[in-house]
């Protein structure tokens, strides 16, 4: 397929990017593997990008390079169990400058739909969440990072919907170790109190700062093991508190304060999970947002998900598209792969060691390379390819000297 031809049927083809989503995250969700057990994780991903008329760029906070610059962010909803995991979902998060009157005209011209609105990144998470319990996608609970973990509203939207949640929260959270009282003070001197506040702060039981917590006598630490690694196996302290916290509005809500220690580091977790609920299954399912960082990784790093320039809505849907499935070849080529060579202990005793490696990305490309072998080129076949990819390049290089011209 030529460069014009791959770059139409990406940018302006009429096919359905979130339909083919829809499709195969029907597909991850219902294999055998994943239909029961399964947990979803969210999280977004900033792509530096080197020109302003790219659909959804603007300057904004980039976690790869650790400081504000134009970028191209997503959020994204993942599937994962017993370590395997895929993207099912994601939505472009556009800045909320994109919506004002001077990016009119950019927005038709990316092809940004007159119905949407602007929506932050925790109201993108909710909608995709949202999305998959409409189509009745079976999982038992949702992580989530601390930039949605803090929102109160966000928790308060999955409790009410039911769904279980492990969100992480900054360490100067303040919780309470009782139920507080809330009312209005009764003053006996001074301007009569108006507002409802909670009675008599500064008690033993609180507020205090969820990093105070853990040295609290009343915490039984275990250490638990979490999943296996490169170097081992992954094992960390765990302990849970039962707390409350007060919002602005004096909403007063009880939950789960899980704390996780590993060395030097700290973790602190929110969880609405029942009373009932071991803290080993607790423990399991907060650790579990390892791979959405993995997938998010694997997308770039892979499949090329860092380097696209999508000037279009629709071409960043496709691209999504594309990448949700290579990622469901790659999952399913794994857990094909298991099926048909299942563990055979004289390895592990030959290796010495407790657990074998599950294929690689690399180790799947190598085995396409085998089963689908390309052609060869032509000298002016190869030429022509090397042109193209000199072209490109150079309008790249053109571009984001334009960019950082001084005025």
């Amino acid at each position: 397929m030529s460069y014009q031809n791959m770059h139409h049927y990406m940018s302006e083809s009429p096919w359905s990017g979130p339909k083919v989503i829809k499709q195969a995250r029907t597909q991850i969700a219902w294999h055998p593997h994943f239909e029961t057990g399964s947990m979803l994780l969210g999280d977004e991903s900033a792509d530096a990008r080197s020109g302003e008329v790219l659909v959804g760029v603007g300057r904004q906070y980039n976690g790869r390079l650790g400081k504000v610059d134009l970028s191209q962010v997503g959020v994204f909803l993942s599937m994962t169990k017993d370590g395997k995991h895929n993207w099912i979902d994601g939505e472009l998060f556009l800045p909320e400058v994109w919506f004002d009157e001077e990016h009119k005209e950019l927005r038709e011209k990316t092809g940004v739909p007159e119905e949407r609105k602007f929506q932050t990144k925790l109201e993108l998470f909710w909608q995709m969440l949202q999305r998959a319990q409409a189509e009745e996608i079976p999982f038992d609970a949702v992580a989530c990072d601390g930039l949605y973990g803090r929102s109160f509203w966000l928790r308060q939207q999955m409790d009410e919907a039911g769904i279980e949640f492990y969100a992480d929260v900054p360490a100067n959270t303040q919780v309470y170790l009782s139920e507080p009282q809330i009312g209005i003070p009764q003053n006996k001197r001074g301007p009569k109190a108006t507002e409802a506040r909670v009675l008599s702060p500064g008690s033993p039981l609180g507020p205090y700062r969820i990093d105070d917590l853990r040295r609290h006598p009343s915490l039984l630490w275990q250490t638990l093991t979490i999943r296996p690694t490169e170097r081992g196996w992954l094992s960390a302290d765990f302990a849970r508190l039962a707390v409350w916290t007060v919002q602005d509005d004096m909403t007063v809500t009880q939950q789960w304060l899980l704390i996780r220690n590993q060395g030097k580091k700290h973790s602190y977790t929110f969880s609405n999970a029942s009373p009932h609920t071991p803290l080993n299954v607790m423990a399991l399912r907060k650790s579990q947002r390892y791979f959405i960082e993995r997938d998010n990784q694997d997308a770039k790093s892979e499949f090329g998900w860092d380097e696209i320039q999508t000037t279009s809505y629709t071409a960043w849907q496709h691209q999504l598209a594309f990448t949700v499935l290579a990622q469901w070849f790659i999952t399913q080529t794994r857990l094909d792969w298991e099926k048909q060579y299942p563990l055979d202990p004289d390895l592990l005793s030959h290796y010495q060691v407790d657990l074998l490696p599950l294929l690689s990305v690399a180790n799947v490309r190598e085995l396409l390379r085998a089963a689908l072998p390309l052609p060869t080129l032509s000298p002016p076949e190869a030429a022509s390819l090397v042109v193209q990819h000199l072209d490109n390049r150079t309008r790249s290089r053109k571009s984001r000297l334009m960019n950082h011209a001084g005025p």
